[in-house]
Order: C-alpha cells, then sequence, then structure tokens
C-alpha cells in the first residue's frame, strides 16, 4: 500500500494539472484515492487546483473522518459508493469542467458515436439525474451508473470519472473535456457525421465488449 504522503503528492500533482487547463476552476469538485480500508479525500472548500498537503482527511467506508481534523468533501459518499461498486478503481475525480458541464446543464448526454477513440474509453459517456450536490439522492441516482461506466455526467452539476492510478483517471478527464469540446463544435458546425454500427460494432470488438 502506498504511504500517505505520496497519496498526497499525486493528488496534488494532477489536481494542479486540471487546476492550470481549467477543468476544475475555484473551489469547485474534488480529489480521492483509495487507501487500504479507508479513503483519502480534499477536504470541504479546497480548491483542486490549489491544494496544499493539509487539504486531505482520511475516511472510513461509512464516511467518518479517521485521520485529520477538517471536514471531508461534502461529496464524500458518493467517492465511497464508487470505490465500494468499483474494486478496480483507486482513484477519483470529480470536476466541474465546462464543456462537460455545460452538457450536463443541458441535460444532454454524450452518446453520439462521433469519434473512434472516444467510443473504445468509453463506449458512450451517460448523464444522471440531477440530484441536490452532497445528497444521497444525488449518489443514488449517479452511483447507478458505476457498475457498467468509467465516466458519468451530472444533471446541471458535473462530471465524475475513476481509474487504476491517478494519472489515468485525469487522462479519462482531459480526453472526456476534449470529447465534450468535439461534440459542441461539430453542433455549431451543423452537426456531426456519426460513425455506423457497423464501424462501432468494430470498435467495440477491440474494447472486448
Amino acid at each position: 500500500m502506498k504511504e500517505l504522503a505520496d497519496i498526497k503528492r499525486e493528488l496534488i500533482k494532477y489536481g494542479a494539472i486540471a487546476g492550470q487547463k481549467n477543468f476544475t476552476p475555484g473551489v469547485s469538485g474534488n480529489l480521492s484515492a483509495r487507501y487500504g480500508d479507508n479513503i483519502v479525500i480534499t477536504v470541504s472548500g479546497s480548491a483542486n487546483g490549489y491544494l496544499k498537503e493539509d487539504d486531505f482527511v482520511v475516511i472510513d467506508f461509512q464516511g467518518n473522518v479517521v485521520e485529520g481534523d477538517k471536514k471531508p468533501s461534502s461529496e464524500k459518499m458518493l467517492h465511497v459508493e464508487f470505490y465500494k461498486i468499483r474494486p478496480d478503481v483507486n482513484y477519483i475525480v470529480h470536476v466541474h469542467s465546462p464543456y462537460l458541464s455545460s452538457f450536463a446543464s443541458c441535460g444532454m448526454a454524450l452518446d453520439e458515436p462521433i469519434m473512434a477513440e472516444n467510443v473504445f474509453y468509453f463506449g458512450h459517456i451517460p448523464l444522471a439525474e440531477y440530484g441536490m450536490p452532497s445528497s444521497m439522492d444525488l449518489v443514488e441516482k449517479t452511483s447507478k451508473y458505476f457498475k457498467d461506466f468509467d465516466a458519468v455526467l451530472m444533471a446541471n452539476h458535473g462530471f465524475i470519472t475513476g481509474g487504476k492510478t491517478i494519472e489515468e483517471a485525469y487522462l479519462k478527464l482531459e480526453l472526456a473535456e476534449s470529447y465534450a469540446q468535439v461534440v459542441f463544435n461539430t453542433k455549431m458546425l451543423g452537426g456531426a457525421v456519426l460513425l455506423n454500427e457497423k464501424q462501432v460494432e468494430e470498435i467495440n470488438l477491440l474494447r472486448g465488449k
């Protein structure tokens, strides 16, 4: 198991990268990592792009703080549920990046087969129904997608994704935000030419689906 200090350094590094690219503006969003039988998560009011060593606490899988003296992110139970459902996920990134949040706020899933690499990596990115931020209603409406999807849009809210490593989770965010921007641009240009069913099937075969 990684040392706590090493996990914090990873989250600080990739939070800063996300901040530099405007994927996580201001104090929005939160980051976490699996830490043995517990979870390291950013604290309430912290900014992903400007994290410091004391911007984290350790919680258990009931959401109780077991190490640290600050309040954990109010979205802690969303992270807990993702880790419970997906034992292969060790890091979670939740952000309000501009393009992904725009689609989430329009109530639009990213489900059109526009680019081969996005079909390959995501299949598609579903849209969870709106739930009040920090509520168990939000957890229930979003977590039902975690079994089958690594990335989910949250209506009128933002985006969440997970990965085996922090790099993998971050790269999924980067790819998804780019995907959303491409979809937006194609709509501005009159609409994308979609991949046909046969082309999608061929990509899914590569994915092992």
